[in-house]
């Protein structure tokens, strides 16, 4: 008990701050600003850009002028440059570590710089900001007296060249955790790093079986794995029977909705147990940008004095070569955009890829609403991944059942005209399924429930169909990402994709999945 009320002090004193940073961003980002153009001053890439000194760009219509709003292609050449150990490319010095993302339409990955700088201010100083809003609102929360289970990335570090380590995101969080933080994570480092993603599960579940588990930290497919094989190896039918002193679950990653009732299934409210509590994060490899500061909300609180500037490109400006961004103050409530970083790790109005919906002004908060690249707007019916995550969670909730994943593309005519939408869906190991046809009216309805367009586009099927449902068996997916080399960690599904082949592919490896041969 003196562990935990000793970690509970010195986590809320955090609070004052992270109070003053949330009702103040304009003074929050008005710091971080600064201090990112002094580093920039200083690099290859900001004297490329004719910036020789902070007063070139004191000012952000002078920052707005000079420096592009950039994708990863863009930037490639200069983090190429970084890589091979070339100094101040980017930021400042020498950079150490690159962390693995998911691939860009031409690379099968991409290796976003992660300096010293955005470890400490970023991804650990927004962990335990996350902790001081959890502890301020649960006080009596005893997380430090137990295990926290983190659930990271399948790849160790790799040197590259003469000094540069590239790999997971978490690979290279474990590798440089705080005393504090390391003194309470499970399993071992050495599980943790562990490659191969099937002897991995094996792993996790074997090592936390018999530790008092209190945090669970990961992407929700892949907890659920993990919780399942623990129940397997247990013999038990929940986890609370398991790790009786659960009191958090913080995810992310993927939209949290179709897993919902999956975890309140394994992690059932119980009389005399402390009560479950669930926060989102948004904690990609390009930096810690956000997380639920408000258990009673769905949204999440952007960090805005974390080493990291937002800006905002509205909908309509996406694709234009020269892209009009917006600045917080600028953003409308209820408003969806693409989100623009620049960061203490040398990404320079680099366009994220996500697009995220605008749900307060101060503090400012968003939601995540899906990627650039991940929608379906066919017709104009301009459906986003977070309505579609919506639909199947709402269907799965009616019928008492539990989906573990879904992609879904366009259905092309013999002249490749689109003319509806396809949905793959494999559900939860040992759950039922009704009828595809009868999920395929369900999925309609509750779509058609959250969006004008899509309804206004399947009237009386004119310009679209009912969509088109096909139920794949247990591992299908699983055994898709295992084909592209992206089981486990922090590889995710991409829900919505206007590439049928994608979805093909995924149909595919259900007949694999049926075939006794395989």
């Amino acid at each position: 008990m003196p562990a935990n009320r000793i970690f509970h002090r010195l986590i809320v004193a955090r609070m004052p701050h992270i109070g003053w940073a949330q009702s103040r961003p304009a003074d929050a980002q008005r710091g971080v600003y600064l201090g990112l153009i002094h580093a920039l001053a200083s690099t290859k890439y900001g004297r490329e850009l004719g910036i020789q000194s902070p007063h070139d760009v004191g000012k952000r219509k002078d920052f707005v002028r000079k420096v592009p709003v950039v994708t990863y292609d863009e930037l490639k050449p200069w983090i190429a440059r970084a890589r091979e150990g070339e100094s101040s490319v980017l930021w400042p010095g020498v950079t150490k570590w690159f962390a693995q993302s998911s691939g860009t339409t031409s690379d099968q990955f991409k290796w976003l710089p992660v300096t010293s700088d955005s470890l400490h201010e970023g991804h650990y100083k927004g962990g335990k900001d996350l902790l001081a809003q959890f502890c301020n609102q649960v006080p009596e929360a005893q997380l430090y007296q137990g295990k926290h289970l983190i659930l990271g990335g399948s790849s160790s570090l790799v040197k590259e060249g003469g000094h540069a380590l590239k790999g997971d995101l978490s690979a290279i969080i474990v590798r440089h955790l705080p005393p504090w933080c390391e003194a309470r994570r499970t399993p071992s480092r050495d599980i943790a790093l562990m490659d191969r993603w099937e002897e991995k599960v094996e792993a996790i579940a074997e090592a936390t079986l018999h530790e008092d588990v209190r945090i669970l930290a990961g992407v929700p497919s892949w907890m659920s794995l993990v919780a399942q094989r623990v129940l397997e190896k247990s013999g038990e039918t929940n986890l609370r029977a398991v790790w009786p002193n659960l009191w958090l679950y913080m995810h992310g990653g993927v939209g949290f909705a179709p897993y919902r009732d999956t975890f309140q299934n394994l992690i059932p409210n119980v009389p005399g147990k402390p009560p479950m509590h669930y926060l989102e994060t948004y904690n990609a490899s390009e930096g810690f940008f956000a997380y639920q500061d408000d258990l009673n909300r769905d949204d999440m609180a952007l960090l805005m004095d974390h080493g990291i500037y937002y800006e905002f490109v509205p909908m309509e400006e996406l694709g234009k070569s020269h892209p009009d961004a917006l600045e917080f103050r600028e953003v409308e409530e209820g408003q969806t955009y693409a989100l623009v970083i620049s960061t203490n790790a040398g990404l320079w109005r680099y366009l994220v890829g996500d697009l995220v919906t605008v749900t307060s002004k101060i503090p400012l908060r968003i939601q995540v609403s899906g990627r650039i690249s991940s929608f379906l707007n066919l017709v104009g019916e301009e459906v986003m991944e977070q309505q579609t995550d919506r639909a199947l969670a709402d269907v799965c909730s009616e019928l008492g059942t539990q989906a573990y994943n879904y992609i879904a593309g366009p259905v092309l005519d013999d002249f490749g005209k689109p003319v509806g939408h396809r949905w793959v869906v494999e559900f939860q190991a040992g759950h039922m399924h009704p009828p595809a046809s009868s999920l395929g009216k369900r999925l309609d309805a509750a779509l058609q429930a959250l969006n004008g367009d899509y309804k206004a586009k399947r009237t009386a099927d004119l310009a679209l169909m009912l969509p088109e449902v096909k139920v794949v068996p247990s591992g299908t997916f699983d055994g898709w990402l295992r084909s592209r080399n992206r089981l486990g960690g922090q590889h995710k599904v991409p829900r919505l994709t206007h590439h049928e082949s994608t979805v093909l592919e995924v149909l595919e490896a259900g007949k694999r999945e049926l075939s006794p041969t395989c």
